[in-house]
């Protein structure tokens, strides 16, 4: 199984910064494609930024030019780097991750996980 484990979220006051991380684990697999999304309290899930192999990156409209969605690939991990936050991205961050798992008998199998979630509050 591939494991992802979430950090960075927290309280910050509008016109700060946050950097979120998402870090993944697990045995022999390969990753074609990472990225954040968010929800607010009553609203639907939507796509914050997405990154996938070449480094291409998408955004949002609404975090574009604010945000910067980076990986490491040695150490399987997205970084979203947030800044000038305002009240309108207070929400729960998902990091989303797929690509392919690689089972006995070189078998590949495709995987997409979320993670568990960190809560982002920006206060006006």
């Amino acid at each position: 199984q591939v494991q992802l484990v979430e950090s960075g979220g927290g309280l910050v006051q509008a016109g700060g910064s946050l950097r979120l991380s998402c870090a993944a684990s697990g045995l022999s697999f390969s990753i074609n494609r990472m990225g954040w999304y968010r929800q607010a309290p009553g609203k639907q899930r939507e796509l914050v930024a997405t990154i996938i192999t070449g480094d291409n990156t998408n955004y949002a409209d609404s975090v574009k030019g604010r945000f910067t969605i980076s990986r490491d690939n040695a150490k399987n991990t997205v970084y979203l780097q947030m800044s000038s936050l305002n009240p309108e991205d207070t929400a729960v961050y998902y990091c989303n991750v797929g690509g392919l798992r690689v089972l006995a008998g070189s078998i590949r199998v495709p995987f997409d996980r979320w993670g568990q979630g960190t809560q982002v509050t920006v206060s006006s």
